[in-house]
């Protein structure tokens, strides 16, 4: 993996760090939030499985990244010849959240960022999960499967979430 060349390349899409705020039109949106358990030792688990890509492979994608989520790391990220680069731009490293956020770059098949978090309630202790993207096709191809690719996109945000449960640990 020629990790300069891929450091050199531009995000594909202008609205960086959107995934924090109202989503940008003209994208598939996605923004979901689930309850993963109860506890610090839960929400330290969840944020760790977060940081070291092993939510993206409990989810069965492959990753291969040139180190932990921080920002300036790429990872490639996809299931065999749809897989593409992308870059963390932020992380969130709060005593309640944790989480980053990646954008794709360019030459990826989709455009766009997603970011990952985990959250700690602190009035009942509950954790939750989080998943926000925004994303189009980012290739002349890629456009033809648009449809498959964003029922793809939900059911990969299912198995992220999925991936981040005690139980799955």
């Amino acid at each position: 993996m020629d990790w300069h060349e891929l450091a050199r390349r531009p995000l594909s899409y202008s609205e960086q760090g959107a995934t924090k705020g109202p989503l940008p039109a003209g994208y598939h949106h996605i923004t979901r939030s689930e309850v993963l358990g109860r506890g610090r030792e839960v929400f330290e688990a969840a944020a760790n499985r977060i940081f070291v890509w092993e939510m993206h492979r409990g989810a069965g994608l492959e990753v291969v990244a040139s180190g932990p989520a921080e920002v300036g790391n790429i990872a490639v990220v996809g299931l065999g010849p749809l897989a593409g680069a992308c870059r963390v731009i932020y992380t969130v490293d709060e005593p309640h959240r944790r989480g980053f956020a990646y954008g794709t770059l360019q030459g990826h098949p989709e455009s766009g960022e997603e970011y990952f978090g985990v959250r700690l309630d602190p009035t009942d202790g509950s954790v939750y999960g989080e998943i926000v993207a925004f994303s189009r096709p980012g290739r002349w191809w890629s456009k033809l499967g648009s449809l498959p690719a964003a029922l793809l996109q939900r059911h990969i945000t299912d198995r992220y979430l999925a991936a981040l449960r005690p139980e799955t640990s």
